[in-house]
């Protein structure tokens, strides 16, 4: 470990807090140190709030330092008696915050024995959540234990007000730890170290710049737009500047969602706008020309076919983008020469339109190459030459000696660097997977025969009349024209294609190419790039972003110790991540090409990034040094208000009539599954206890007679559309005497189920607000709750529970869906002959009971006239329909005797199918 590593590791080892980090400074490997110190069967660590990558990056860790009791990984797939045994064995636990929480209410975690809780990526850590609700659950039973917690986001803490001591009461710590990139011992070994870095800033087309330069119009002009359409909207940080980041969608939807219901039609499209040309932006710089100008024109296709457009399709800006997207492809005077011809040569209305479609099929491409493409391959080239200059250069003797002694020591007796002999393998970082496809396509098959293939792709998804003769033309062009100018280049390229490999990290994989391809003088295909072996330097390609693995970095630069990396998307993680790469092994070098476009976005985003975090860290600095912390903040004595819960407690009379005052718990039965969700915790820290249980019907039961089933808005949608909410209604009916819908909104999203705008007065099978008046006509019982916040959730059943009695576990595990048995107040006939009757004209919930109670079975109905049937009913409209539909058929048939004789005093006799009761 490194001097501030260690400086770190000892501040956090002796007291608890919260430690904020700079990204890339290696937060991973401080957090592993933590867990191989408690990998001890004497102690109980929990780890709270990992993925499953981190889990498997962690234990693959420790397992390689030889570690004797590994962590363990507790899911729900491991049976109760199994985690309770597992937490008695002791050691560090990985564990799922719900599975936690069920273990912790049932006493299945030995709490008081526990030696602390690791909390990873602490910046999620908000009041309502499973992990602050396990912190809570923890601190009311156990004052002694540790929490520890780490995070190197510090951009999150920026958002809201005292955002980050919320977060640190919420954790149950007193102590904030800062330890960002500039800080004077962070910066000293990195200075003593240094990375070699090579700068390449590659010059854009001008083509490109032009594309760029309308782009950033046409982001501007759509901000401007919303800002002007919008005046009430806080539109501080929706800038040029800030749309150019990756966390501008972020800033959106904080500042909009909340109204996104109130906003007009006009300002919707015009954030959709900004996120298009967000896209087509990042497009520019990442892909190629063809790529790049396939994007620009089904954009353009589809506003115009569709014409859901604000208005920046018709700007200035706008045909310029497009015409300069099409330069890059087909060249400028090739385009001016088409321009040209199409005014001398005037068709008829149907050859225009014909001609119009396949024009770009008419002409033959020029497909400006990727600027990076060439940079890449002389970076490559330069490796080579010095790789093979180094062989050359060494003493073959020298080299023996040092292959018996391996890398001993990294440094001298004096102090200073030795130099070991390194891998000589090469690291692309590039940006996600299609680029990182792209790069290994070009390196081994080279540029032209790359974008001959995509332009080939282009022509086939573009289709078109002419399409299917223009295209072997075309295509025979490009390739004469490909064979023809890279015939030097197949030669100087011959060696670079057999350095690339691709390898997928997240799978540890480690793949090589085939050299035997470059000695025959055959061209490489992608497939056998992909899979041969080589004897010659290694090239690996590796995506930033989009893999699986968020520690595939880490795992590479560990494994494969490579000598060089390109990076040829920036990054500010990674350019950290290979600073203390250097750092921690000072006697291997590292040369570092860092790739970029001179004056470019790219260049703008990553100098913003780095602007953001520095202000981040300015930021919590001040707050640090004027933020109040209570002394019992850390949740170690008894009068910390966090783990007061007093508000569920209130006493109840005996009798009416007064007499003793009764201490009387409230508690709640919560289905397992509803754990997910941030309610459980909000009830609990109400004063109200809570007892988990695996129940069929309904997902709270407060009282014995009322049944709660909590839906959130998409659950609501989803639910009524596939019929599960009619036959969870239908069970809640039937068995408890008050069943309730709960529809719980978002705190942060609108209080509305749809936009004013789509509001109608109509009745529409596809409306959510008709098929719940639907579902409230069929079950009249049934009654919605209507929740802004699960705040506001919890404090309405506290109301609810006030002066009922308390639910029982035992029988609410007794009632399934499929039940036959109703309850005593419910327990007088069937549910199959009710629900049959309820679905017969004129009887409904008030009136079906009568029928029930006069009539044995549907015969005996039938036989009855109107008169009796409305006095039955207590309506004659009621008693008509319902006669109407018995003897509406009668009179017109003709054969009704014999079906008569048959169910004559047997139709519909017997539980489940007649109108008797049940036998007690």
């Amino acid at each position: 470990m490194l001097d501030f590593e260690n400086q770190i590791f000892l501040d956090l080892f002796h007291e608890d807090g919260l430690l904020i980090m700079a990204r890339g400074l290696g937060i991973s490997r401080l957090f592993g140190e933590f867990l191989k110190v408690y990998c001890d069967p004497a102690s109980l660590v929990l780890v709270l709030n990992t993925t499953p990558a981190d889990e498997a990056y962690f234990s693959d860790t420790i397992e390689k330092n030889g570690i004797d009791n590994p962590p363990k990984i507790v899911t729900n797939e491991i049976s109760a008696t199994e985690r309770q045994n597992t937490y008695l064995k002791g050691g560090v636990l990985f564990i799922t915050s719900r599975i936690f929480v069920v273990d912790l209410l049932t006493d299945r975690v030995p709490v008081e024995h526990v030696t602390g809780i690791l909390v990873y990526r602490a910046h999620k850590i908000i009041e309502s959540c499973q992990e602050a609700f396990i912190l809570r659950l923890y601190r009311q039973k156990n004052k002694t234990g540790f929490i520890k917690a780490f995070t190197d986001n510090p951009d999150a803490f920026t958002s809201g007000f005292s955002h980050v001591e919320r977060v640190m009461k919420n954790l149950f710590v007193k102590k904030l730890f800062l330890w960002p990139r500039f800080h004077a011992s962070v910066a000293l070994p990195f200075h003593k170290h240094k990375v070699d870095v090579i700068e390449v800033h590659q010059q854009m087309t001008p083509a490109m710049t032009a594309c760029q330069t309308s782009l950033l119009d046409l982001i501007n002009a759509c901000i401007n737009e919303l800002k002007r359409s919008n005046p009430s909207i806080d539109t501080d940080e929706i800038t040029v500047e800030n749309a150019l980041s990756k966390s501008f969608d972020l800033i959106i939807r904080l500042q909009l969602e909340p109204i996104w219901h109130q906003l007009s039609g006009r300002t919707r499209q015009l954030i959709s706008d900004l996120k298009t040309l967000r896209l087509i932006l990042r497009h520019l710089t990442q892909y190629d020309c063809i790529t790049f100008y396939s994007l620009v024109q089904s954009i353009r296709s589809s506003e115009k076919s569709f014409g859901q457009n604000s208005g920046w399709l018709f700007l200035d800006a706008a045909e310029s983008l497009f015409t300069h997207a099409k330069e890059r492809v087909y060249g400028c005077k090739k385009l001016q020469q088409k321009q040209a011809k199409k005014r001398k040569t005037e068709k008829s209305k149907e050859d225009d339109e014909e001609g119009g479609e396949s024009d770009d099929e008419d002409s033959t491409p020029s497909l400006e190459p990727c600027p990076k493409w060439e940079t890449l391959s002389e970076i490559l080239a330069e490796i080579s030459e010095e790789e093979e200059t180094c062989t050359e250069v060494e003493d073959p003797s020298s080299a023996n000696d040092e292959s018996n002694n391996p890398e001993k020591g990294n440094t001298n007796i004096n102090g200073e660097d030795v130099l070991l002999k390194p891998s000589n393998h090469v690291l692309i970082c590039a940006e996600d997977d299609r680029t990182c496809n792209q790069l290994r396509e070009y390196l081994c098959d080279g540029g032209e025969q790359l974008m001959s293939r995509l332009f080939q792709k282009y022509l086939f998804m573009k289709g078109g009349p002419k399409s299917q003769k223009a295209h072997a033309t075309i295509v025979a062009k490009v390739k004469e024209k490909s064979n023809s100018d890279s015939g030097k280049d197949k030669e100087t390229n011959l060696d670079s294609l057999t350095l690339t490999q691709m390898i997928r990290a997240s799978k540890g994989d480690d793949f090589s190419i085939n050299s035997s391809d470059a000695k025959t003088g055959q061209p490489t295909s992608s497939k056998d790039a992909y899979y041969g072996l080589v004897n010659s330097p290694l090239t690996i390609l590796h995506p930033l972003h989009g893999c699986s693995d968020p520690h595939g970095i880490a795992r590479v630069l560990d494994e494969m110790q490579p000598k060089y990396v390109i990076l040829y998307d920036a990054d500010m993680s990674l350019v950290r991540q290979l600073e203390v790469y250097r750092a921690t092994r000072p006697g291997k070098p590292l040369r570092v090409y860092f790739m970029m476009y001179k004056g470019s976005v790219e260049e703008q985003r990553y100098l913003t990034t780095l602007r953001k975090e520095k202000e981040a860290f300015e930021y919590l600095i001040r707050e640090k040094a004027t933020m109040f912390i209570p002394e019992e903040q850390d949740g170690k004595s008894d009068n910390d208000p966090g783990l007061a819960r007093d508000a569920g407690h209130k006493p109840t009379s005996s009798s009416r009539q007064g007499g003793a005052d009764l201490m009387q718990t409230q508690k709640i039965i919560v289905d397992m599954r509803e754990f997910r969700s941030e309610l459980p915790s909000l009830i609990h820290r109400r004063g109200i206890d809570i007892e988990p249980v695996t129940i069929e019907v309904g997902d709270y039961i407060l009282t014995p007679d009322i049944c709660v089933e909590r839906k959130s808005v998409s659950d609501l949608i989803g639910s009524l559309n596939s019929g599960r909410l009619y036959q969870q209604a239908l069970s809640m009916s039937r068995f408890y005497k008050r069943p309730m819908l709960l529809i719980e909104f978002d705190a942060n999203k609108p209080f509305s189920l749809q936009a004013k705008s789509s509001v109608s007065g109509d009745v529409s099978l596809q409306d959510v607000t008709s098929k719940l008046a639907m579902l409230t006509m069929h079950f009249p019982k049934l009654r919605l709750l209507w929740c802004p916040s699960p705040y506001a959730t919890a404090e309405i059943f506290e109301e609810l529970k006030v002066g009922k009695p308390q639910p029982s576990a035992e029988i609410a595990l007794t009632v399934t869906a499929t039940t036959s048995d109703a309850p005593d107040w419910n327990d007088k006939y069937n549910h199959g002959p009710q629900d049959f009757v309820l679905r017969m004209p004129g009887i409904n919930s008030k009136n079906f009971r009568n029928i029930l109670n006069k009539f044995t079975n549907l015969y005996e109905m039938s036989q009855v006239g109107l008169t009796k049937l409305t006095e039955v009913l207590g309506s004659s409209i009621h008693a008509q329909q319902l006669y109407g539909f018995l003897h509406k058929e009668s009179s017109s048939e003709t054969n009704t005797k014999p079906v008569e004789k048959k169910t004559k005093g047997k139709a519909f006799v017997g539980k489940g199918r007649g109108f008797k009761r049940k036998k007690n």
